[in-house]
């Protein structure tokens, strides 16, 4: 329709002094064939035409956006008029014929911001309200969009959404943390100082190790104390090359994760002796910097284990339930969240949970819980869904990683500014050296 209207407008144009000198009594069939046939009027209809594209190609261009919102709006009231949502009656209209009136029809009112879709709900406790606060699924899946957020107040009931979820993603320089909040996506970040604890779960091919990666390089940056334990000896346990603290055989990893909690628990009593220290008060209060023990293959370091894997868990369990007023985090990372070593709600502790690459649904219900939300598969690499500890799951990008980009490089260079000394250097130095930690004080 833009384009016809767009040629049109063109030929009138062009030919806008023959029109306003157009005597109608002098037309004939003849003579508008002759025309039709003539170079110039064919050049002229071709060149309309193609500017009646570009016109379009403008439009769509510059005004896309408004051209969605009508398409949104228009989309929201066939929903609510195929559902029968509205209520009618039938009259007689002033020529005595019957005539169908709506007599009550429910609030919605539709905005974007910033990209940012809100569509709020009128609570008149009227008949259908309680479909109208169902409709998160139908809504995602109709405008092609990811809830955000939902918020109550009085009288409104507004949804939120992102119609354009991959343009927030953000590059490996973007993730940053301050303030205890690490930066995620331009609308995602993990707050771990309020919501502590990370649950990533990724096959092969997922983006899962370039995203634990990113999240060790960020956290380094800000000056955390990070252990990685990859019991595979994969791509995680190379940064033994540049840092300290990356275990990858089994006894050395079980010694890592009791000293992580012994620290936990003497930095919990240290805390209370400093002279500043307040009932409430969690480390970033005192000034202190938060630790973080990233585990990757969980599941599978615990069937190696077999019968040892109990104990390490209940260590694990006791640093998810007591970490976060020390700032003592846990990243655990597998393949699948297999329940039997997720036992007693330990799950639910992990108030960030991501899931990357593709999974069938009874995965999703592993990583999430039960829940409504419906999820569609995207060959993407790095795309998934997330939830941080707000009980609404978004589509997530994980932050993109140029070609070619060298984690052991730079990750070596800030724990060289850092002072910090290899692993695979103190390995030589200490030979097997169980970690020296005061014990006895703490049982589990």
């Amino acid at each position: 329709m833009i384009v016809i209207s767009g040629f049109i407008l063109t030929l009138i144009f062009i030919y806008r002094r023959r029109i306003l000198a157009f005597d109608i009594d002098t037309i004939s069939f003849g003579g508008i064939l002759d025309y039709l046939q003539n170079y110039s009027f064919i050049i002229s209809a071709a060149g309309s035409l193609l500017a009646g594209g570009l016109f379009a190609l403008l439009i769509y261009y510059f005004r896309y956006d408004n051209h969605r919102q009508m398409r949104h709006r228009q989309l929201l009231a066939r929903l609510i008029v195929s559902s029968g949502w509205f209520d009618s009656k039938v009259i007689k209209n002033k020529f005595g014929l019957d005539s169908t009136t709506i007599t009550y029809f429910p609030k919605v009112w539709y905005r974007v911001k910033k990209s940012k879709i809100k569509i709020t709900i009128g609570l008149d406790m009227g008949p259908y309200q309680k479909q109208l606060l169902e409709l998160e699924a139908e809504l995602e899946t109709g405008l092609y969009s990811e809830t955000v957020g939902t918020e109550l107040s009085e009288g409104f009931y507004e949804y939120q959404f992102i119609f354009d979820m991959i343009g927030t993603r953000i590059g490996i320089h973007d993730v940053v943390v301050k303030d205890g909040v690490l930066k995620l996506m331009e609308v995602i970040d993990w707050a771990f100082n309020a919501l502590p604890h990370m649950l990533v779960v990724g096959g092969t091919g997922s983006g899962k190790t370039y995203f634990i990666m990113t999240i060790v390089k960020a956290l380094m940056e800000f000056g955390a104390k990070t252990y990685i334990l990859d019991p595979k000896d994969l791509d995680l346990s190379n940064l033994a090359h540049v840092m300290p603290d990356v275990y990858s055989q089994p006894e050395r990893i079980s010694e890592c994760i009791n000293g992580f909690y012994y620290s936990m628990m003497k930095r919990s009593e240290d805390m209370k002796k400093m002279p500043n220290y307040k009932t409430g008060m969690d480390y970033a209060d005192l000034g202190l910097e938060p630790h973080f023990l990233i585990f990757d293959e969980y599941v599978a370091y615990m069937e190696m284990r077999g019968r040892e894997a109990t104990k390490d868990m209940d260590v694990i369990k006791k640093i998810i339930l007591l970490g976060r007023q020390a700032g003592f985090f846990i990243i655990l990372a597998c393949q699948r969240a297999d329940a039997k070593y997720m036992a007693d709600g330990i799950r639910d502790q992990f108030h960030l949970r991501v899931a990357l690459g593709r999974n069938s649904e009874v995965g999703y219900g592993m990583i999430f819980g039960d829940t409504k939300k419906r999820f569609f598969q995207k060959r993407i690499k790095g795309r998934g869904y997330i939830e941080t500890g707000t009980s609404v799951i978004n589509e997530f990008y994980s932050p993109l990683v140029p070609r070619g980009y060298d984690f052991l490089t730079e990750i070596g260079k800030v724990a060289k500014e850092q002072g910090l000394i290899p692993q695979v250097e103190l390995d030589k130095e200490f030979v097997e050296k169980p970690l020296e930690m005061d014990n006895e004080n703490y049982d589990f």
